[in-house]
């Protein structure tokens, strides 16, 4: 942030900020708590440490978008991906240096870039337990997207969930060998929810971390080892999605390019899917050039735009923001006094105020 945007923020002149900055003047304690925690949502304790504390570059976490995308993140991106690592420190001081699921998916799953993309897939929603029939029984997008969830978070990958503001983003993950997280953007329908947790599912069993895109522009921009990584999650997310084999039989003598959009819809609502992850499979097969489906994902895309989104607030998601399998730990060791209040919403990211709101959630089985 420059010293015009937070003058801005705290409605003082520029040259009280530099002053503050340059050791000439000095904020009051309550101005210090406002910079704190409403305009660098920061610990207070950080404005005393002699040096800013180390942190992760992004172009050095992050590998999987050009040098451009990485430049241009914006402060509240930055903030999420801050959250997101505070999630992770949190998850290590409740369960220690050992992930709490025996045989994690990433232990059982050694994915290969260059392996057979159909075959990897088969074995990862083996290992996750999920089948088209189970996907099938799915009432709606949003039971679909439930379903993954939960199945992944069963293989020791906690999901966490965020409303967007920089929305070109479809997510990101930040792999551990013991806690690797992803943290999806709610800003957007299920359908695609759906992809982008797939798609971060294969960076982690890539064993690294990913911020991804919802469309594929910069992949040709990246140095071929990355590019290929992406390219790959992209496959191996939607074969496990919409199998090849299935999607076959199901689509038979589909004309993807005189197809409708509804048309489109009711082959997607079979896999629980976007029409984009459909038309990519058509890609796949060769049924359509990439410059087919890049216009029609952009105008889907600015259908979505026009139609609002799929947001909400936090606490309208009743504490589905947060990793379900996280979230019941926490309550459980504060239900035996295992953990304070202040420890429990300090966990959670929340004010011990409200965190009473989210021990009602787990306890009556609808934090998910």
């Amino acid at each position: 942030m420059t010293t015009a945007d937070v003058a801005v923020r705290l409605k003082k002149a520029v040259g009280l900020i530099e002053a503050w900055e340059s050791g000439e003047d000095a904020p009051t304690y309550s101005q210090l708590e406002t910079l704190a925690y409403e305009v660098y949502k920061r610990p207070l304790a950080l404005f005393f440490m002699p040096a800013p504390p180390d942190e992760p570059e992004p172009r050095a976490e992050f590998r999987s978008l050009p040098d451009g995308d990485l430049s241009h993140l914006s402060r509240e991106t930055a903030f999420l991906i801050r959250k997101a690592r505070a999630f992770q420190s949190a998850l290590i001081e409740l369960y220690g240096d050992r992930n709490p699921v025996v045989e994690p998916i990433w232990r059982q799953v050694r994915v290969k870039l260059r392996g057979d993309v159909v075959q990897q897939a088969a074995r990862i929603r083996q290992v996750l337990g999920v089948s088209l029939d189970d996907i099938a029984r799915q009432g709606d997008d949003d039971s679909a997207l439930k379903l993954w969830r939960r199945a992944i978070e069963r293989g020791g990958i906690h999901v966490f969930k965020e409303s967007f503001k920089q929305r070109e983003f479809s997510g990101f993950c930040l792999w551990h060998p013991e806690f690797p997280v992803i943290l999806i953007n709610n800003s957007t329908t299920k359908t695609r929810q759906v992809f982008s947790l797939l798609h971060e599912l294969a960076h982690v069993l890539c064993d690294r971390s990913g911020i991804s895109r919802f469309d594929d522009r910069g992949i040709d921009e990246l140095p071929q080892p990355d590019r290929a990584v992406e390219r790959f999650c992209n496959a191996l997310a939607g074969e496990i999605l919409v199998p090849v084999a299935d999607f076959a039989v199901v689509a038979g003598v589909f004309a993807p390019e005189r197809a409708s959009d509804e048309q489109f819809a009711a082959l997607a609502a079979r896999y629980r899917v976007s029409r984009s992850v459909i038309l990519r499979q058509f890609v796949e097969r060769g049924a359509v050039t990439m410059d087919f489906y890049l216009a029609k994902d952009r105008e889907w895309a600015e259908q979505l735009r026009k139609a609002g989104g799929a947001g909400g607030s936090y606490y309208n998601t009743q504490g589905s923001y947060l990793s379900e399998q996280f979230l019941r730990e926490v309550v459980s060791r504060y239900t035996r006094r295992l953990l304070t209040k202040t420890e429990a919403a300090d966990l959670i990211g929340v004010k011990p105020r409200n965190f009473e709101r989210f021990e009602d959630l787990v306890l009556r089985g609808t934090a998910a």
